[in-house]
């Protein structure tokens, strides 16, 4: 077994040689990740790069962190070269990803929550949709949001404008505005020059008509199906508890038949974690979607008092499922996992989305649709302003805007925090509420999932060192898919 430094094997530096103080300073983020064979995975997620070493590799990189001077030797010569020509060594101070928390709002992007009503009783819905009076949301409020996003987008010479079309139930429900708001989204856009992408979250339990109007008007959907027939229809239910899952399967048959791209969301429960791998198994049998996003349940809503999905059993479960995934050529995902991503924030929910309930007011989150849900007070930022267009209320923006992941100390030793960026907020306040962010069952997996892309990365790379940094060649340099185990 050998105990020294892993290097590329095409390096041959001098027998030693002694440090060169600044010039092999290290002085970006390196985090290390334990593997089962007792190797680690070294990670430096600010320079997007990533490689396979041993714990002398971790004491030299410590040592050069403290620009320690010492002798080299060959094989620590060799290490220090390696990291040099990676931009690890020597390179300059880190510069954290910061968004502006003081930069104006002038958003080109809006959701319209179009009604909290819904043709299903989902066991576990977050917006509990359909046990609450129905609110639809009118023309006129989606015609006033649209001209918002339009007259920032001329004012800020952004090229397009986008309209994503959620809320707190089934947007479909609202067909009228729907389909008016689209039409009137097109034409706006066409009159200023402007690019239109629309797209939907949907339980796709539609008819054929609504079905091809979509394929022709929209750019992109994200449908929910939980995977075989029996664990979808388990909990995405009809009002009267009849199974949906026929209705949905359709509904993609169409899509596949016209060619129309859309993505599918499959919520895991608890019992239903070991069928994970037959479910995405199903799913690439029986459609054809660009990705499966694969969540397990949220714990609030009609989900409330479920039992937690997020568990080690999950994590084995979505592996194999993956390995399914690929061998149809398709892929999974996993929200908080975006490896290379580069992060402060998790999603545009903190740094100021736009919105608009079916009331009309302006939450910065889809699942937060209504003011009197939990936590409303933290999300609800903005209403219609008696000039036109909207106003905001700075003190509750600047709020969202500081919930990044500096503000996690929890987070602060993690190697996937600025690929995850502390996870959605909205979740922590459900886990956490308002103290100090202690962590959830979410990270274990967030961890474990971000590891196994990391290992992907650098196999992809040819087995010796991802990098998608300024050093990105150094994978695919001369000799370097000769390097036999990295280990000298």
């Amino acid at each position: 077994m050998t105990t020294g430094p892993y290097v590329p094997e095409g390096l041959h530096l001098s027998p030693s040689r002694p440090a060169e103080g600044a010039e092999t300073t290290i002085r970006t983020e390196i985090h290390t990740v334990p593997l089962p064979d007792g190797k680690l995975i070294f990670y430096a997620p600010l320079r997007r790069t990533a490689w396979i070493g041993n714990a002398s590799v971790a004491r030299i990189i410590e040592r050069l962190r403290a620009s320690q001077h010492w002798e080299f030797t060959p094989k620590e010569a060799e290490l220090v070269a390696f990291l040099k020509e990676l931009g690890i060594a020597g390179g300059p101070e880190d510069v954290p990803p910061h968004t502006c928390n003081s930069c104006a709002l002038k958003p080109t992007r809006a959701s319209l929550l179009l009604t909290t009503a819904c043709t299903l009783r989902c066991r576990y819905c977050y917006a509990a949709a359909g046990d609450r009076p129905a609110v639809h949301m009118p023309l006129e409020t989606a015609i006033r949001g649209i001209d918002w996003i339009v007259a920032n987008a001329v004012e800020t010479r952004a090229p397009a404008i986008e309209i994503s079309l959620h809320g707190g139930g089934e947007p479909t429900v609202n067909w009228t505005v729907l389909t008016g708001a689209v039409m009137y989204a097109r034409q706006r856009a066409q009159d200023h020059g402007l690019q239109l992408q629309v797209c939907m979250a949907t339980n796709a339990v539609l008819d054929a008509e609504k079905v091809r109007w979509i394929a022709a008007n929209l750019n992109g959907l994200t449908v929910s199906l939980d995977g075989l027939p029996a664990v979808h229809d388990a909990n995405r239910c009809l009002p009267d508890g009849g199974p949906s899952s026929h209705r949905v399967l359709e509904t993609l048959r169409i899509l596949d038949e016209l060619h129309f791209p859309y993505a599918i969301r499959a919520t895991v429960t608890a019992d239903a974690i070991a069928r994970l791998p037959e479910s995405i198994e199903f799913i690439f049998t029986a459609c054809k979607p660009a990705t499966v996003q694969v969540e397990p349940v949220y714990r609030f809503g009609r989900g409330e008092d479920a039992a937690t999905a997020e568990t080690d059993e999950f994590i084995q479960a979505y592996r194999e499922a993956r390995e399914r995934a690929r061998s149809h050529g398709g892929e999974l995902a996993f929200s908080p996992v975006r490896v290379g991503a580069l992060t402060d924030h998790f999603c545009e929910a903190t740094k100021g989305s736009f919105c608009l309930s079916a009331g009309g007011n302006v939450t910065s989150c889809y699942e937060v649709f209504s003011e009197d849900l939990p936590w409303a007070s933290n999300f609800f930022f903005g209403k219609p302003a008696a000039a036109g267009g909207y106003e905001y209320d700075e003190s509750i923006l600047a709020q969202l805007r500081s919930q990044s992941v500096h503000s996690r100390s929890y987070c602060r030793t993690c190697f996937a925090r600025w690929d995850c960026a502390g996870d959605c907020y909205h979740k922590v306040l459900m886990a956490n509420g308002e103290g100090e962010f202690q962590g959830s069952g979410r990270c274990g997996i967030i961890r474990e999932l971000s590891k196994d892309v990391l290992l992907d990365k650098i196999a992809l790379s040819g087995g010796l060192v991802w990098c998608e940094g300024p050093a990105a060649g150094m994978a695919q340099r001369p000799g370097a898919e000769h390097a036999d185990d990295h280990c000298v």
